[in-house]
């Protein structure tokens, strides 16, 4: 119990940071059509920056600060201004919690023989591919500063796991450069054809985060698969109703990382069930 409580807790105080480099990151690139003084830039610095209001700019408190809690006290609107406080805050914070709890109790395996360390290295990742789910949906956009430090603590801890603790380590290398192939080489071939019209390369570039989690060319497929279903499934109501066109772009990162996080906790049912599907 008292791990659960601490991966809860410790899931909320990341997913406030998730909604602050989201926020920063963005100001920073809008940074550079404007001019801005000394403070601002420092509001704006990833790792030395004070958090503020979005609307008003007044530096905020600890107080303010309280993962979930703050937003429930102050109603969602801000302390000092009294503009509403997104949604997003919140909801975010609880996601990322739930990511971790989720990811404990779900485990598809015994945290013995370097899954420990598979373990550590998804929730690690999973702070960058959230934070990544984040800004593609509210601006369309993989940045390269979230998604570089990303692949590298999954390459980082996935080559770990394959030089102290794989039973075959030249298969699993093998393992690895396929799953790259099908999970990043399949949206690059997309790219290449289309010229960029269907996918941005943002998402060749999430295909080597994903592929590096996953780590088998089996579960990348299946990775793609389920991406493409939950789309499909969340663009067709909205087309029904009017409310998106056919032509409306659709941010697939959101799709590719929830699945991600479904085939690495349910790898193996949802293996079993894409294999049904094909027999």
């Amino acid at each position: 119990m008292l791990i659960l409580i601490g991966l809860f807790l410790l899931g909320l105080s990341l997913g406030s940071f998730v909604n602050a480099l989201v926020w920063r990151l963005r100001q920073q690139e809008l940074s550079k059509q404007r001019t801005i003084n000394k403070e601002q830039k420092n509001n704006f610095s990833i790792l030395n920056g004070r958090s503020i209001c979005p609307n008003c700019r007044h530096k905020l408190t600890p107080r303010d600060l309280v993962p979930i809690l703050s937003w429930i006290l102050l109603r969602g609107k801000c302390r000092y201004c009294n503009n509403p406080i997104s949604i997003q805050y919140p909801l975010v914070e609880l996601l990322a919690a739930t990511v971790f709890i989720f990811s404990y109790v779900f485990w598809p395996a015994s945290f013995s023989n370097g899954q420990w360390l598979l373990f550590i290295t998804w929730l690690a990742a999973s702070v960058g591919l959230l934070a990544l789910a984040v800004y593609d949906l509210k601006w369309m956009f993989l940045p390269n500063r979230i998604l570089y430090p990303t692949f590298f603590i999954a390459l980082v801890g996935q080559l770990g796991y394959i030089l102290f603790f794989a039973n075959n380590k030249a298969h699993s290398f093998w393992l690895l450069a396929l799953s790259w192939l099908v999970a990043s080489g399949l949206f690059l071939a997309i790219y290449l054809v289309s010229s960029g019209k269907w996918i941005g390369f943002g998402d060749v570039r999430l295909g080597l985060v994903t592929g590096t989690l996953l780590a088998t060319p089996a579960k990348s497929l299946v990775m793609i698969f389920l991406a493409s279903v939950l789309g499909t499934l969340f663009v067709l109501p909205a087309l029904a109703s009017g409310r998106r066109k056919m032509a409306s772009k659709l941010p697939f990162g959101p799709f590719l990382i929830a699945s991600t996080g479904l085939v690495i906790l349910f790898g193996q049912p949802l293996l079993d069930w894409y294999q049904r599907l094909l027999t």
